[in-house]
């Protein structure tokens, strides 16, 4: 495995991280005996930063993860995030809460789940619109006083809003969607945690499989997250998945699966990107490991650019309850 720094410190962060939702929520069914296997397979292959959040299967995937989290510290660079809070009476409805108070509530919820007593990076999930960043960010500033928190991050923030926030307090990380065919962040969002030193961690990096040479609609469980994404949609589909077709030809001449090509990609952009592939099975973690070993010439990258230009994605990344929280592109 090769490392690269978080922001800038001297945090030493797997190249190719583990996000670690799908191994709780939102993409079928669940196997815990095999998300553990596949959790202890990341140790061995020396990938040290897991993501998690309070909101994956609403506390239980912090619980899974403790499982070893605590036995091996140590080893694992652990992010967690909270925000998303359940409306009352209701078992899966959400909103976003980023008030100071809330706050000192859902950090000690997850120090108790994890089984840990300081997070290494806590984002605040999403921005929440009715709270001034100021005081949100205030807040986590507070954990890192206290000793809870190490690092600060946000998810899906703004330009302006990484400014105001990294007025309070530096902010090590923005994790935003990233891939060969999201690409929001480009532009004013990418040159100002350049700028401040952020690093960015993207999420679905393999535009949740779509762009993966293995990925098969008819396979999807009912309650996978895929069947309400607009990019997942009958006619969408279609016509994104002639990129993945032409895309496994390039993977081919190049020796690799479209996963690690698509992942060399994005680790091309810069080394100061740190991508969290999800995954909850070892034989698609180790193919994603690989990546960091897949060397691109500028001829690849041109090669993979002109091919994302001639078939551009089509369909939102998200529904549009969900997109309305995405705040990449206003203040």
């Amino acid at each position: 495995m090769k490392y690269r720094n978080l922001g800038t410190t001297e945090e030493k962060l797997s190249a190719v991280g583990l996000g670690c939702m799908g191994m709780s929520a939102y993409y079928g069914p669940l196997d815990n005996k095999e998300s553990i296997a596949t959790l202890h397979k990341a140790l061995d292959l020396g990938i040290n930063f897991w993501d998690t959040a309070d909101m994956y299967g609403f506390g239980e995937n912090e619980k899974l993860i403790s499982q070893l989290l605590q036995s091996n510290r140590d080893q694992v660079f652990i992010a967690t995030k909270f925000g998303f809070r359940l409306k009352e009476g209701s078992s899966s409805a959400t909103y976003i809460d980023g008030s100071p108070a809330y706050i000192k509530t859902a950090v000690e919820a997850s120090l108790k789940r994890l089984n840990i007593d300081v997070i290494d990076l806590y984002y605040a999930h999403r921005i929440d619109v009715s709270v001034p960043v100021e005081e949100t960010v205030g807040a986590m500033a507070e954990l890192v006083k206290e000793g809870k928190v190490r690092y600060l991050g946000l998810s899906e923030a703004s330009a302006v809003n990484l400014r105001k926030a990294y007025a309070v307090h530096p902010i090590a990380a923005l994790q935003s969607e990233f891939s060969l065919i999201t690409r929001d962040v480009e532009g004013e969002i990418l040159s100002t945690v350049r700028e401040l030193g952020i690093s960015l961690i993207p999420y679905s990096p393999l535009g949740r499989g779509l762009v993966t040479d293995t990925f098969d609609v008819n396979t999807l469980a009912e309650n996978d997250f895929r069947r309400n994404s607009p990019r997942f949609f009958e006619g969408n589909l279609d016509k994104n998945q002639s990129l993945t077709s032409e895309f496994a030809v390039l993977a081919k001449d190049k020796g690799c699966t479209s996963a690690q090509l698509a992942l060399a990609w994005v680790l091309a952009q810069g080394d100061d990107i740190i991508p969290i592939p999800g995954t909850k099975k070892r034989k698609y973690l180790e193919e994603n490991a690989k990546a960091v070993e897949v060397e691109l010439s500028a001829a690849d990258l041109a090669a993979i650019d002109e091919l994302v230009k001639r078939y551009p994605v089509q369909g939102e990344r998200y529904a549009e309850g969900s997109l309305r929280l995405i705040n990449s592109q206003n203040e």
